[in-house]
């Protein structure tokens, strides 16, 4: 009769304790980068937080799918509590109205817990504070010195203006054998990167007109030209792009930061792969911003009973602890400036790995929000970006071309 009272006491206590955690749902997307990463921010907050349960929802395959899917589940009511977003996509759920404020989250010093202005400036709109950035990268380039030493030049050396790299580039496709100079896809993130090292920026500030058809944004559009004629610049995909530098037909590729680690392991032992930042085109470095690819994470329930677990959880992967989980996982410079001023979370890891160093340098330096075009067009305009670059890479007139885009844009945002 004893045993039975026990275990009925048991059984009582345990139930208790399950009844007494809270659920919280995440949405997150890439799951090629991410999968891992999601797990171990899982199991490491839960371990903290043991009254809280982290469900995972099956990832989006990106982040334009993610937030396509999140739209629809909310018209369904099924929405999760909390999302990882792209930061040029968050805007698309607080125009809806599906995300909350953080501020009264924050409290009056963020500054103080490694919030500083810049990187809250990734997720902020209007005064107020929408999302924090968990992930950045800005686009750097990625540099075989095997090819770059047999055009004649030196990794010690590289050029840090864009004439210095396409010269460079000319001489390593001239390799020939299947060699490759350069590559940069015709993206919106990555243009906005090239009009940021001239100064310039894609809207004016109050976001009322489009500026990309300025001497800044026709000088970044030309690069695109340049890149083909003097450097041979082939329109491959990204996905050809890709395995091409890994495997080593390729001397210099414009991409994301956040891809060190998959290009690393891909290229082995057959070269060390080198990153260079990003040149700069103005003299002015006061006016250059470098658009911030990575992820934000946003919070979707209005439920008060489930908001301080899902804050609980956005604290602790913004944190020093979250941030340090997915640099170490997934090369993406920090979100955090605790984690990077205090040598006690990554000190070892950025004397060891001088890549990141430089990749992440330039990201504290140049930081800056990834233009979201508003209005319900916002997202389809970056493919008119996309196309006009296609043309202008394949000889269009750049001035003319670029004008007409903007002109396009602004009437199809609204602006006119």
């Amino acid at each position: 009769m004893r045993s039975a009272v026990l275990a009925a006491i048991m059984l009582t206590a345990a139930s208790t304790a399950v009844a007494a955690q809270t659920e919280v749902r995440v949405h997150y997307a890439i799951p090629t980068i991410w999968s891992e990463t999601q797990e171990a921010l899982r199991e490491a907050f839960m371990a903290k937080h043991p009254d809280v349960k982290i469900v995972l929802d099956g990832p989006a395959e990106g982040y334009p799918e993610g937030v396509q899917r999140l739209l629809r589940e909310a018209v369904a009511g099924t929405a999760p509590d909390v999302a990882y977003v792209g930061l040029n996509r968050w805007r698309i759920l607080e125009d809806r109205g599906l995300i909350q404020p953080l501020d009264d989250f924050l409290g009056d010093n963020p500054d103080a817990a490694g919030y500083t202005p810049a990187l809250l400036s990734l997720g902020r709109y209007k005064e107020t504070q929408y999302a924090l950035a968990t992930s950045a990268s800005t686009l750097v380039m990625y540099v075989n010195p095997g090819l770059v030493e047999k055009a004649g030049g030196s990794i010690d050396n590289f050029p840090t203006t864009f004439d210095g790299v396409i010269e460079l580039a000319a001489k390593i496709n001239a390799l020939g054998n299947n060699i490759d100079g350069v590559w940069i896809d015709r993206h919106d993130w990555r243009f906005q990167s090239l009009l940021g090292s001239y100064g310039g920026r894609p809207m004016n500030a109050d976001e009322t007109d489009v500026t990309l058809d300025s001497p800044e944004g026709i000088a970044a559009a030309t690069l695109y030209q340049r890149f083909a004629r003097e450097a041979g610049m082939k329109s491959y995909a990204d996905s050809e792009a890709r395995q091409a530098f890994p495997a080593g037909t390729l001397g210099i590729m414009f991409e994301s930061s956040s891809l060190q680690k998959r290009f690393e392991q891909g290229a082995g032992d057959s070269f060390k792969v080198t990153v260079r930042p990003l040149p700069i085109a103005t003299d002015d470095h006061d006016k250059v911003y470098f658009p911030t690819g990575g992820s934000a994470i946003v919070m979707m329930t209005n439920d008060p009973a489930k908001q301080k677990a899902a804050w609980d959880y956005i604290a602790f992967v913004t944190g020093p602890e979250g941030q340090k989980i997915i640099v170490e996982n997934t090369g993406y410079a920090p979100a955090n400036a605790t984690v990077i001023n205090d040598k006690a979370y990554l000190g070892a890891y950025y004397a060891n790995d001088e890549n990141a160093r430089i990749a992440h340098t330039q990201v504290a330096n140049y930081a800056g929000p990834w233009y979201a075009f508003p209005g319900a067009e916002g997202v389809a305009v970056t493919d008119l970006i996309a196309a006009s670059l296609v043309e202008i890479t394949e000889g269009a007139d750049v001035e003319e071309t670029i004008k007409n885009l903007a002109e396009t844009m602004r009437l199809q945002l609204g602006f006119k």
